[in-house]
């Protein structure tokens, strides 16, 4: 099976998606800092905390760590996220003047992976989003979900990092398909390819996941021993 089979199987099952704007690059920027290991909700409620506190980036950048770390606390992790996002700010302002990512709307998708992956602590998963979310740029982030997923179908090879998924997919994918075969993905991760006891038989990728056939055909093995 192909991957523009793959990507109309999943859109027949979760619907098609067309990219919408979720926010400025540079709060989506702040957004997938604070969303780094913890749940979608605790992050949500971090970032809805700190734009509470301060109103704007100008605010956040001038803040003492601290009181950065204080508004995210909520969201786990905030002694090592609030001195990131205080210094991705101030290293954006020194180089840029202001905190205006819009010219990366401008680069090559390349360069601005490269540009982004200079600031402190951004990983290709936290540049990917950022140009996808943010720009609408056709960059494949990679989560944990993504991961699994696309190991088990066979289009990322067992010996592929997280990192190294990042490029692959991007090829893989058609670039139209690029937003919503990210979204799908994670989708299916969640409700069916699960991390334990992955609901094989319910999967509509079944005929071409050569990790859902085997886990299967054991089950099926155990069966008639028992």
């Amino acid at each position: 099976m192909s991957v523009e089979q793959i990507v109309s199987l999943l859109a027949e099952e979760y619907g098609r998606i067309r990219w919408r704007p979720h926010r400025d690059p540079l709060s989506e920027l702040v957004m997938t800092i604070l969303s780094q290991n913890t749940s979608d909700a605790n992050s949500r409620r971090a970032y809805d905390r700190l734009v509470a506190k301060f109103g704007d980036w100008e605010a956040v950048a001038a803040a003492n760590v601290e009181h950065i770390a204080d508004a995210i606390r909520l969201g786990g992790l905030a002694q090592i996220k609030a001195p990131r996002i205080k210094a991705i700010l101030q290293r954006i302002k020194d180089e840029r003047g202001s905190l205006d990512l819009g010219f990366l709307q401008d680069m090559p998708v390349e360069e601005a992976k490269a540009w982004l992956r200079g600031l402190p602590g951004v990983g290709p998963k936290t540049a990917a989003c950022v140009l996808l979310f943010g720009l609408g740029k056709p960059v494949f982030p990679v989560d944990t979900h993504i991961y699994r997923v696309s190991r088990r179908l066979g289009l990322v090879d067992s010996g592929v990092s997280v990192e190294g998924a990042h490029d692959v997919l991007g090829q893989l994918f058609p670039v139209e398909h690029v937003y919503q075969s990210h979204l799908h993905l994670i989708q299916h991760g969640r409700r069916v390819c699960k991390a334990h006891n992955p609901r094989c038989q319910e999967c509509i990728l079944l005929k071409t996941c050569p990790a859902g056939q085997f886990l299967l055909g054991t089950v099926l093995a155990d069966k008639v021993r028992a």
